[in-house]
């Protein structure tokens, strides 16, 4: 069957490949034909009528072409394209919104919807946002609750996903009910939508939890019915729909995790969730313009003085996003937009800037790439300011007045900026993985933390919960029998009692990872034998230019100052993916976990990362610090032998490179040829090589360094170490693990790094075993097939702690 065309033009190639990816990912099935014809030859921004000419002619397969414009040129240059065309009857330009409309064509379409359905649906697709922002009265076009519909057949299910029902399911409804000769609609408590619509449907916003009424006529609607439900039944693939029952107060989510150790009890409180819905359209007089544009600015500001105060009290990497979120805020555009709105549609500030921030979003995420990653802080800013307009709570981390439980979709580094361990006992989250900013924030704090859990959405606020952020169990109302071994405070920063070592003697050092001089002052406290990672990038974040290299030298002596005589290894600057840095990374990066990041971006600036091993060759000078420096994401023996050549060049002698990659595991023997020694960065090593975003959620299984895939690789670079004589550390969050510490151990690293407050526990558990016990646990995990059996075979030969 020969589907409709559909011909994108806009002035930027770019700006069209983003929308055109953006609707193929709401296409289920074939996918109809889709042509770009954007930009000019030479790369420029334009239109051009031949090139939208030829691109009508190659979509063209027998059922009409639909064409997509974005500026008012493009419009002329489709028109003339046309006018080129023997014949046009088949062909529309259509006066829909380019990403809305797009979006709802390709669904239609790739259904085998015809031209008229797909121009219509694509027309149609701005109604549920105006309707959402109040622009317009509810669309009934499709699916009147009137009393001329009657539904020949008809059901109900309730939506599992976290998630709800977001744009891919939207679509696969849509998709699916094409499939059937009925009418079909769903029917949710903020109103009633055709089920053909993907951006109805999705603008519906329905959540985990609510009731979907599923009605139809015609004559396939009894199978249209009981299809759709089957579909949102079955999470539409995204889940295992038994993970989304309501727990008993005993029950807990099947796949929920332990990220952070430490069993507390608490009253929960729920973090309070972003606006749902735009404020009411309130008119104003022409008289109250100036008014309400002065009661915006001074909501703009007392956001951005929030930020910046909150900045205050965060640690470096926190501070450093919530600076750039208060830049952000403080952008002439936005206020500027909304001031427009105020004075040319006479509405009130609130819903002005909700409009107007809800446009630079739309922006944002047509342009894609590191663009779109700045639409949740633009939310964010939109959200405090209407909240601060309307003079109800922030959204954000509660502030009870007493310590808490924290229940929270997932967090954000300015959500988590503000937690302190006296205040917040634990964290439960929905969404994030063992590796995830979260799960490494709540470690190095020391609050118990437990990800993954779909018992964060239905645990009353207010409820008493007991979180075990080792075994992941999330109990809510527990027993007096569960509460034993349960503590209702925050936990002490426990001091390493003595230097790292087996029962039997083997040194086994024991580092800290740290981020700035106030860490390294925290892990001095705490008692650790050095710094096995200092993350260099935190002085280069928020800032536009490059640092200085006397800026770099200050910040550097201030960590070396709080360890004299020990190890400090610095990393080299760590720059893109969850890091962007203006000076070095380009914000159109299209893949930022797999593009230029780490010493990647030597290649392109060479004299910065010249320039920092000169500072902390300076910074060296009238310590007595041994000081080690190593590369990150090194992937080939190349790229090792390039950076120790450099490195030696400034001064520094002991030089090493990060093992992040497969790739660099598997050539660890090589690597040790060139450098002096290696260290394993467990985060982004499971990361690769199990495909799964440590951000990413729903993929905890899959971001654990338990994996048999990761410990066979760090047992490869373990042995490739022991081979050359050479040491090899490991300073990701695995060294954390006092089980898998010991595993480690077993496998031959030399030393393990780690958050200050894990450093005691690994201390603790490796004092009492021997390293014949280590060796066989090593031997015993990375042989198991799978990630639980690794850790339970591990603990069977690391038994109760006893040395050999």
């Amino acid at each position: 069957m020969a589907l409709v065309g559909l011909v994108v033009v806009s002035h930027s190639r770019r700006l069209a490949e983003s929308a055109v990816d953006l609707a193929l990912e709401m296409v289920h099935g074939e996918r109809p034909p889709i042509l770009i014809a954007a930009g000019m030859p030479d790369g420029g921004f334009g239109t051009d009528a031949m090139q939208v000419m030829a691109a009508i002619e190659e979509a063209s397969a027998g059922a009409g072409v639909a064409v997509f414009v974005d500026l008012g040129s493009a419009v002329m240059s489709a028109e003339m394209a046309l006018e080129f065309l023997d014949d046009p009857a088949d062909v529309r330009v259509v006066a829909a919104p380019f990403v809305e409309g797009l979006l709802a064509a390709a669904v239609v379409a790739a259904g085998g919807g015809s031209l008229d359905a797909v121009v219509a649906e694509a027309e149609r697709s701005l109604t549920p946002k105006t309707q959402a922002l109040g622009a317009t009265p509810p669309a009934t076009d499709g699916a009147r609750a009137g009393d001329d519909w009657h539904a020949d057949a008809a059901a109900t299910a309730t939506l599992p996903n976290p998630d709800g029902l977001h744009a891919r399911p939207a679509a696969l409804v849509a998709t699916e009910s094409t499939r059937f000769d009925a009418e079909v609609r769903l029917v949710h408590s903020r109103g009633t939508v055709a089920a053909t619509s993907p951006i109805a449907l999705a603008t519906l916003a329905a959540r985990m939890g609510d009731d979907l009424g599923i009605e139809a006529r015609g004559a396939q609607a009894a199978e249209a019915v009981a299809a759709i439900k089957a579909l949102i039944d079955d999470g539409f693939g995204e889940m295992d729909t038994e993970e989304s029952v309501l727990p008993s107060p005993e029950r807990t989510a099947r796949h929920a995790i332990g990220v952070s150790p430490g069993r507390v009890v608490g009253v929960a409180r729920r973090m309070t969730e972003p606006l749902e819905a735009p404020p009411e359209v309130v008119a104003i007089r022409p008289a109250q313009v100036p008014t309400e544009t002065e009661r915006l600015r001074v909501a703009i500001d007392e956001v951005i003085a929030e930020y910046a105060a909150r900045a205050g009290h965060a640690e470096p990497e926190a501070a450093a996003i919530l600076n750039a979120t208060a830049t952000l805020a403080g952008d002439p555009t936005l206020f500027e937009s909304a001031a427009e709105l105020i004075a040319g549609r006479e509405t009130s500030a609130q819903n002005a800037f909700w409009q107007a921030a809800n446009h630079v979003t739309e922006a944002l995420a047509s342009a894609g790439g590191r663009m779109a990653e700045r639409v949740t802080d633009v939310i964010d800013i939109r959200d405090r300011v209407v909240s601060h307009l309307l003079g109800i709570p922030m959204p954000g981390i509660p502030e009870p007045g007493h310590p808490f439980i924290l229940l929270a979709r997932d967090l954000a580094p300015s959500d988590t900026a503000t937690l302190t361990p006296e205040t917040c006992l634990a964290i439960v989250t929905t969404e994030g993985g063992p590796t995830s900013h979260t799960s490494i924030l709540a470690r190095s704090m020391g609050i118990p933390a437990v990800v993954g859990s779909a018992a964060s959405l239905t645990i009353p606020d207010g409820a008493t919960v007991l979180v075990d952020g080792t075994t992941g169990e999330v109990i809510v109302e527990p027993t007096a029998e569960q509460l034993g071994g349960a503590r209702t405070g925050s936990a002490p920063l426990v001091p390493l009692a003595a230097p790292g070592r087996t029962a039997d003697g083997t040194e086994m050092p024991l580092l800290a990872n740290i981020g700035s001089g106030r860490d390294a002052r925290v892990a001095a406290e705490a008692g650790a034998e050095g710094v096995g990672l200092f993350r260099t990038e935190i002085c280069f974040l928020n800032r536009v230019e490059e640092p200085t290299v006397a800026e770099q030298v200050q910040v550097y002596r201030e960590v070396l100052a709080a360890f004299p005589g020990r190890r400090v290894v610095f990393r080299t600057l760590d720059a893109g993916s969850d890091k962007p840095m203006p000076f070095v990374i380009s914000a159109d990066e299209p893949n930022p976990a797999l593009g230029v990041r780490g010493y990647r971006t030597a290649a392109a600036h060479p004299g910065i990362l010249w320039r920092q091993l000169q500072a902390i060759a300076d910074a060296c000078d009238g310590t007595t610090s041994d000081v080690w420096v190593m590369a990150p994401m090194v992937c080939t023996t190349e790229e090792a032998a390039e950076f120790a050549a450099l490195a030696r060049e400034a001064g520094l002698h002991r030089v090493g490179v990060m093992v992040e990659t497969p790739s660099a595991a598997l050539q660890a023997a090589d690597l040790l040829d060139v450098v002096d020694f290696v260290s394993v960065g467990t985060n982004d090593l499971t990361q690769y090589t199990m495909a799964a975003d440590r951000e990413g959620t729903g993929l905890g299984e899959l971001q654990d360094p338990w994996q048999p895939g990761v410990l066979r690789l760090l047992e490869q670079v373990g042995r490739a170490a022991v081979a050359a004589g050479k040491p090899a550390g490991v300073c990701g969050e695995a060294a954390a693990d006092p089980d898998l510490a010991a595993v480690l151990v077993g496998m031959g690293f030399t030393s393990l790094s780690m958050s200050a407050r894990a450093l005691s526990d690994v201390g603790e558990r490796l004092a009492g075993l021997g390293a014949g016990q280590c060796l066989a646990a090593a031997r015993a995990a990375a042989g198991a097939p799978s990630a639980t059996s690794a850790r339970d075979s591990a603990r069977r030969e690391l038994g109760g702690g006893d040395a050999d």
